[in-house]
């Protein structure tokens, strides 16, 4: 497909191909009783409303856990239910339900989780004892063996009807609280809580296609004119219009999830839940100063990490004695990128190692770690992203194991970037491609922005740009057209005069009044 020549009719069917329109508006969403476990849970929540029964919430510290607790809390409050909502801290509590997150909920009959607890046997057995009724809803890839749960609603259950295998913890929370307003009769306007779900869909990186495409293009025209108060304190704060999920992907969700990789999820949780927008946006400027701090961390987490990787190796495993916890998730995607292959860094503790990956293309990162998971602590997620625990003086035969998995089934998926529709020649490049091109969005994973190919460019100018000179903005001549062309977070220099093969996204610059087309550059090849 790179070596393709395109022209708009070409592009067109090439994005057609990508989505499966078999759910088109949202009055053609699936109905929450295709989940398995659903009618149990509403049950038995309903009947501690009508008793008058504690309910307590846990989530995650991470945004679909964060915006999953926010939804049904919001719910609750709308009919004027009182529940506990509990998300764990990641340092003090580690992931998910666990005995420890159980000693500080007292008194409750009933505990629902949302975005965790697929795996938490420890947890439910605690339960148990307790006379605790337990309700799980997840959406992570179940153990062959099930937690001891009153009530299981994961759509990744083996016998689960839902349709639709990949969505996130939100959509599930948000699919009970639908169940739950129609079991009581309750009349809230589930389609209020939708710009919710989008940024949760997107930041849990979930396929842009079938329902999840529906939802997200329904939330983020209500994101626009939000009501809740942290949206509009985000739309007045900062340059994001909010209406693409690139804005989500890119700017609100590493600012929600600054919270839970640094310090307290909690605070991210309140700012979704502020009641004004005073405390809205004195929240907000909390997150920005820990956004801010993270991506320093961050940085010198990754450079750190990028400095061990084994060019060869055809998957990343890293690890570094003291390295931040809350950012080598960050760290392992962008390894995955700048590497093009699935990635893993570790933090290392003493003897044991924990952290994270992130996958690259098609490679499927939970089923690679299934390999050899008789050398894991613990580990879960899903295709995208994962986070585990082992042992240090496991580590190199694990990485020895993976290895070898990854090279029968990763090798495939890393030939080429299926987000590459061919060879676009400048001439074809006006407003009108840009605009058919928008008609497909929102962009992002299962629907990536699409990216051209054109060879045989000449580089006719070049400047850095940025504080510290590692951004580049560049002109680009083919066939006696000149085009304006931006590469950001780069070193590397070219002449005047290069011959180049180009990989860019196509992008409209607003600056000063005027509009003009701008290349986004991916990758420079001197030819």
């Amino acid at each position: 497909m790179r070596g393709t020549l395109l022209d708009p009719t070409a592009i067109q069917k090439r994005l057609e191909a990508r989505l499966d329109h078999t759910f088109l508006t949202l009055s053609d969403l699936p109905s929450p009783d295709q989940f398995k476990g659903m009618e149990r849970a509403v049950d038995r929540i309903v009947q501690a409303i009508q008793n008058h029964e504690r309910i307590a919430v846990v989530g995650d510290y991470d945004v679909d856990g964060v915006i999953a607790s926010a939804i049904v809390k919001r719910f609750f409050d709308a009919i004027g239910v009182s529940v506990e909502v509990q998300i764990p801290n990641r340092f003090t509590d580690g992931y998910g339900l666990s005995p420890r997150i159980l000693d500080r909920i007292e008194a409750v009959d009933v505990i629902l989780t949302v975005d965790n607890g697929i795996a938490a046997h420890a947890a439910a057995q605690v339960c148990r004892e307790r006379g605790i009724d337990l309700i799980i809803t997840d959406h992570h890839i179940p153990p062959e063996t099930l937690p001891d749960a009153y009530a299981i609603v994961d759509q990744k259950q083996s016998d689960c009807s839902f349709p639709w295998e990949e969505v996130c913890g939100a959509q599930i929370a948000w699919y009970l609280c639908a169940a739950l307003n129609r079991t009581l009769h309750a009349g809230i306007e589930m389609k209020s809580y939708l710009d919710m779900v989008a940024i949760a869909i997107v930041a849990d990186m979930m396929p842009l296609q079938h329902i999840n495409r529906t939802m997200v293009i329904a939330g983020l025209q209500q994101l626009q004119r939000s009501v809740w108060p942290f949206a509009q304190c985000v739309l007045q704060n900062s340059r994001r219009s909010l209406g693409r999920a690139e804005e989500i992907a890119f700017g609100l969700s590493p600012l929600l999830n600054s919270a839970g990789r640094l310090d307290d999820a909690g605070i991210a949780l309140d700012f979704v839940l502020a009641s004004d927008q005073t405390v809205a946006c004195q929240l907000y400027g909390r997150l920005m100063q820990l956004n801010q701090t993270r991506k320093a961390i961050e940085e010198e987490v990754t450079a750190a990490a990028a400095a061990q990787v084994d060019p060869d190796a055809p998957v990343i495993v890293v690890s570094g004695e003291g390295w931040h916890e809350g950012v080598v998730g960050i760290a392992a995607a962008r390894l995955a990128r700048r590497f093009e292959r699935p990635a893993i860094v570790l933090t290392q503790t003493g003897t044991i190692c924990k952290g994270s990956g992130r996958s690259w293309r098609e490679c499927h990162l939970y089923d690679l770690l299934s390999v050899a998971r008789e050398r894991l602590l613990s580990f879960g997620g899903h295709k995208a992203a994962i986070g585990m625990r082992i042992e240090q003086q496991h580590l190199d035969p694990f990485i020895a194991t993976l290895s070898e998995a990854a090279r029968l089934r990763c090798a495939a998926d890393a030939s080429d970037d299926p987000a590459i529709l061919g060879h676009l020649p400048f001439a074809v490049i006006d407003a009108e491609l840009i605009r058919l091109i928008d008609r497909f969005e929102p962009f992002g994973m299962g629907n990536p922005r699409p990216k051209f190919v054109t060879p045989n460019v000449t580089l006719v100018a070049l400047q850095t740009m940025g504080k510290e000179g590692n951004h580049l903005r560049m002109t680009f001549e083919s066939d006696g057209r000149y085009l304006q062309a931006v590469q950001f977070k780069t070193t590397a220099t070219y002449p005047i005069g290069a011959r180049c093969e180009i990989v860019y996204t196509l992008n409209e610059n607003h600056f000063r009044g005027e509009t003009t087309i701008q290349l986004m550059i991916e990758k420079i090849t001197r030819i």
